[in-house]
């Protein structure tokens, strides 16, 4: 049968077809937070949290439409940055501690992207994991 299709006039109100426009402010309101900055060889990820620890926006180089080799490039985590640094913008975010981990190409153009935004840093955190004698070699190669 399929559904039967109702033709309004002008001036009749249609409650369902018509959507209210998101807000471009965000509901939450934060002063403080955390930025933890996950740079690869291969993506940048970054991502804003409350000092409690909970998630309040993220980012990284392959969602932002980066594709390949292309997202471990500078270029890609600055605009990371920058994409996080407007959604923190958006809840009022005065200052931000940074906490860095890896050792890609977009360890510092992300934080400056992010900055670009006008949010001032209160410390940076490098907790890249480094071994302390790392795996057994491989064996000699006997010809």
């Amino acid at each position: 049968m399929g559904k039967k299709r109702i033709v309004k006039k002008e001036g009749e109100e249609g409650g369902a077809a018509e959507k209210a426009a998101p807000s471009i402010v965000s509901k939450k309101r934060v002063d403080t937070g955390i930025l933890y900055v996950q740079s690869t060889y291969n993506n940048t990820k970054a991502v804003l949290t409350d000092p409690k620890g909970n998630s309040l926006a993220w980012s990284s180089s392959g969602s932002l439409g980066f594709k390949g080799a292309k997202k471990g490039t500078p270029f890609a985590a600055a605009k990371v940055g920058e994409t996080v640094g407007g959604k923190a913008q958006t809840m009022g975010l005065k200052e931000v501690a940074v906490v860095v981990k890896g050792v890609g190409s977009g360890r510092e153009s992300s934080i400056r992207g992010f900055v670009s935004k006008g949010i001032a840093i209160t410390s940076i955190k490098d907790v890249t994991p480094v071994p302390h004698n790392g795996p057994k070699p491989k064996k000699p190669r006997r010809v």
